[in-house]
């Protein structure tokens, strides 16, 4: 029932609309317009005044046809990561990919598309189903902003799905809790060729507090990350501040904590070593840490509404879906926090967050046949 050919025309439509995050603004028209030609109760809330950015959050409310079956939520986000101007995507076969400038943005058009058809579908044909809420975020690139600024008490809807995930035939269930950190590393400057002895080097003392650090891969439930350093304001001058940016991210509370404080520990300890006497004084090399939690983890589980509703679609539709845990975290992480039980589906997207992201189209559309046939389920009171 799906259309696949005009699942794939829209598709590339939203690709070429560029909406970076804060600067989603022309595809959230573009869905609005999408969305009231379908019958929908539409608005944007006001997430975007809150966080800069020239949208809010999309949210719609489709009136079902079977009065006694429970709302539905489906949900994608509409911004992409960079670079993700100017994107001209190349379809070879079923193969839709990008042109090596930039991203696709499959990561989430191809959710937002699926949802889309999905309606069109439901609206098209006599398909009983029930109230069906659909959110189309902002900023959840940028850390899942719109998610949080979402007040989830105008939704009819208490579980749905997430179509965000790259991995084809997964339903991700689970995702770990994130900690997010900013480590600002203090020295003392000076010139670095007439008397270097008189400054404190920034730079060295977060090289070795960075190399006392396990990052990566640290268990099969934990990674950590320091993904920016920025400092220094010349070659001829002892730094004298230095900004570290990163993560931890676990499954396990504890281990969350434990890797946070480690690292932090790794910087103290390498700031402790660093200290000298100047004019009757002694100066130390410092660390300001600010550590804030950027998301909690999810855990949907098997029994869940959703997960059952899934499970009853791909066996009709003949397929194999399996849940997972993830490492990475989504709008699915968010609105379980704020008491929803949202399930993140996969869309097909492959190599997401790089220049060389592709998405096949066969995928695609069993994504949105599975999307279908849980609204259909749902629906028949399964």
């Amino acid at each position: 029932m799906i259309n696949q050919e005009r699942l794939k025309n829209l598709l590339i439509e939203l690709i070429k609309i560029d909406s970076l995050s804060r600067r989603e603004g022309r595809v959230a028209l573009r869905l609005r317009r999408e969305m009231e030609s379908l019958g929908a109760q539409v608005w944007v809330d006001d997430a975007g005044e809150k966080v800069g950015g020239d949208t809010g959050n999309l949210i719609a409310h489709f009136r079902g046809t079977a009065p006694g079956a429970p709302p539905l939520l489906l949900s994608a986000h509409m911004d992409t990561v960079v670079p993700g101007e100017g994107l001209v995507p190349i379809l070879e076969g079923n193969i839709l990919r990008t042109d090596g400038r930039t991203v696709l943005g499959g990561d989430d058009k191809s959710g937002v598309a699926i949802i889309c058809e999905v309606l069109r579908v439901v609206r098209e044909t006599p398909l009983p189903c029930g109230d069906i809420d659909v959110v189309f975020t902002i900023c959840e690139e940028a850390g899942l902003i719109g998610a949080k600024c979402l007040d989830v008490s105008r939704l009819r809807a208490r579980t749905g799905l997430v179509l965000d995930s790259d991995s084809v035939g997964f339903l991700f269930t689970k995702a770990p809790a994130a900690n997010r950190m900013e480590f600002h590393i203090r020295g003392l400057e000076a010139h670095a060729g007439v008397c270097p002895e008189r400054g404190i080097n920034a730079i060295k003392v977060a090289a070795e507090g960075i190399a006392c650090m396990q990052l990566g891969r640290i268990d099969h439930e934990t990674t950590a990350n320091l993904g920016v350093i920025e400092g220094g304001m010349a070659v001829n001058i002892v730094p004298n501040s230095i900004l570290l940016r990163g993560e931890a991210r676990s499954h396990s509370e504890e281990k969350l904590e434990r890797q946070t404080r480690h690292m932090l520990e790794c910087l103290r300890q390498a700031a402790d070593r660093h200290s000298l006497e100047l004019d009757g004084k002694r100066l130390q090399a410092t660390v300001e840490a600010t550590i804030e939690r950027d998301y909690d983890r999810m855990h949907v589980p098997d029994a869940s509404m959703i997960v059952q509703l899934v499970q009853a679609a791909a066996e009709s539709l003949h397929v194999e879906v399996k849940t997972l845990a993830t490492g990475g975290g989504c709008d699915a992480n968010v609105l379980n926090q704020k008491g929803l039980e949202v399930a993140n589906l996969s869309t097909g997207m492959r190599d997401i967050h790089t220049v060389h992201e592709w998405l096949d189209l066969k995928d695609l559309n069993l994504s949105a046949q599975m999307v279908l046939e849980v609204v259909k389920l749902n629906g028949a009171g399964h």
